[in-house]
């Protein structure tokens, strides 16, 4: 199941690289959870037709995700932008720590030099 929710990331990330005909399966396959068998007969082409455009679009996903990384940078921008939530809320609880401010600072910079890193800015 895991692999179906990160094809289903990819898929959001990189589905207009993919043919439409290769969105179209890959989005059956993951977003409405038909298994090869029921995309096949709805589809009406094999099974086997199904599994083999289904697998060379993930793998194509995969491809683009080691060369671009576009998933990896998201969750990593996500992530830092949840700590600094959670800080700013301490400081809200707190009403103004300096240190948590600083926190808060210090983890959006880490956030911008890694984007403008991955950018070559």
């Amino acid at each position: 199941m895991e692999k179906r929710i990160e094809t289903a990331w990819l898929l959001e990330f990189y589905g207009p690289l993919l043919t439409g005909r290769q969105r179209e399966l890959l989005a059956m396959y993951c977003d409405e959870d038909l298994s090869l068998t029921e995309i096949a007969a709805q589809e009406d082409i094999s099974r086997q037709g199904v599994y083999d455009a289904v697998h060379r679009a993930q793998r194509q996903l995969d491809d683009y995700e080691k060369r671009l990384g576009l998933l990896a940078r998201y969750r990593r921008m996500t992530d830092g932008l949840g700590q600094c939530r959670k800080i700013l809320e301490t400081v809200c609880a707190t009403q103004g720590s300096e240190e948590a401010l600083a926190q808060a600072k210090r983890t959006i910079e880490a956030l911008l030099a890694d984007e403008e890193g991955q950018n070559g800015i």
